[in-house]
C-alpha cells in the first residue's frame, strides 16, 4: 500500500487518470441509455443522446490516446486490443455529429454569402449578390448530408447495440476499478517514466508541424496539404491528452487545437460543396453557388492555418 507522502509513481498518476476517464465513459453511457429511452418515457431525447455521445467520444479518445502514449506502463496484451476498439467506437460516434455540423455550417455560409453585396455576380447576370441558385444549392446539400447523417445514425445505433460494443463497455468497466499496469514500469518514478513518454509525443507533433507546407502568399493554396494538417491535429490532441494525464494544462494548446478543429470543419465543408457541384445535370446557377461556397470554405481553411501558426509559433507570424 502506498505511503501518504511517497513520491508519485508512473502507475499512480496514470492509474488515476485512466480510472477517471473510464468513470466518465460509463457515466456518459448511462446518460445515453436514459436519453434513448426518453427521460419521461415519451420517446428518445435527441439532445440528451447527443450530449452523451459527445461524452462517450471524449472519454474513449482520452483512454485510447493514453494507452498508446503510455503503452510501456500498461499490460500491452490487454491495452492494445482495447485501444483499437475505442478508436473504432469514437470514430463511429463522430460521424453523425460531423454530418450535422457540416450541414449547419454550409447553410449558414450560404445565407451569409447570399446577403453579401461583395460576392461577384454570375457571368451574364445583373445581380450583384448570390441569389440565383443558392436555394437549390442548399436543397441539394441538405439532401446529400441528411442522407449521410441518417446512415451514420443507423450505424451508431447498430454499433451501440452490438456485442462488440458491450465487450468494450465491459473492458472499460474493469478499467474504472483496476488498471492493468506493467508491474515493473508502473513502479518507476513519474518523471523517469511518464514524462519522457509525453515528451516523445510532443516531439512527434513538432516534427509534423515542421513538415507542414508554407502558409503565405508565396505558396498557393493546395487541398493536397489537408491530410498533413489533419495529422497535425491528431498529434496535437495526443500531446494535449498526455499533458492532461500529467496534470498539466495549456490554454494556448487548447486554442491551437480549436484552430485545427475549425480547419478540419472548413476543409470537410469545402469537400462537401465540391462533391455536390459534381452532381450530374445541375443548373449552372446552382453550380455557381456551390463554387462560391467552396471558395468561401477554402478561405476559412487558410485563415485557420494562419491562426494555428500564430498560436504555435507567434514570433514567426507577422
Amino acid at each position: 500500500m502506498a505511503q501518504p507522502n511517497h513520491d508519485p509513481t508512473a502507475g499512480d498518476v496514470l492509474g488515476v487518470y485512466l480510472r477517471s476517464q473510464a468513470t466518465a465513459f460509463l457515466r456518459a453511457l448511462r446518460l445515453h441509455d436514459a436519453g434513448a429511452a426518453g427521460a419521461g418515457g415519451g420517446g428518445p431525447d435527441a439532445g440528451a443522446e447527443a450530449e452523451a455521445a459527445h461524452g462517450l467520444r471524449g472519454a474513449a479518445r482520452r483512454i485510447a490516446s493514453s494507452l498508446s502514449t503510455f503503452r510501456a506502463v500498461t499490460q500491452a496484451a490487454w491495452a492494445d486490443p482495447l485501444r483499437s476498439e475505442l478508436v473504432w467506437l469514437s470514430s463511429t460516434l463522430a460521424d453523425e455529429h460531423a454530418y450535422a455540423a457540416r450541414l449547419s455550417r454550409l447553410m449558414e455560409a450560404l445565407q451569409r454569402l447570399s446577403a453579401s453585396p461583395e460576392v461577384p455576380a454570375p457571368r451574364g447576370s445583373a445581380s450583384g449578390a448570390l441569389t440565383v441558385g443558392s436555394a437549390r444549392a442548399g436543397a441539394l446539400l441538405e439532401r446529400q448530408l441528411t442522407l449521410a447523417r441518417t446512415r451514420a445514425h443507423s450505424a451508431t445505433l447498430q454499433a451501440l447495440g452490438s456485442a462488440r460494443f458491450h465487450a468494450v463497455a465491459d473492458a472499460v468497466a474493469v478499467l474504472a476499478s483496476e488498471v492493468p499496469l506493467d508491474p515493473v514500469a508502473a513502479t518507476g518514478p513519474l518523471h523517469d517514466v511518464l514524462t519522457p513518454l509525453a515528451a516523445a509525443a510532443r516531439t512527434r507533433l513538432e516534427t509534423a508541424v515542421a513538415a507542414l507546407p508554407a502558409t503565405d502568399a508565396s505558396a498557393p493554396y493546395s487541398a493536397h496539404a489537408d491530410a498533413a494538417w489533419h495529422e497535425v491535429r491528431r498529434l496535437l490532441r495526443v500531446h494535449r491528452y498526455a499533458q492532461e494525464a500529467l496534470g498539466e494544462d495549456s490554454p494556448r494548446l487548447a486554442a491551437a487545437s480549436e484552430a485545427l478543429n475549425q480547419h478540419r470543419d472548413a476543409s470537410e465543408a469545402a469537400t462537401a460543396s465540391a462533391t455536390a457541384a459534381r452532381t450530374p445535370r445541375i443548373a449552372p446557377a446552382t453550380a455557381y453557388a456551390l463554387g462560391v461556397l467552396h471558395a468561401d470554405q477554402r478561405h476559412a481553411v487558410e485563415a485557420s492555418r494562419l491562426t494555428f501558426h500564430s498560436l504555435w509559433e507567434p514570433a514567426a507570424v507577422s
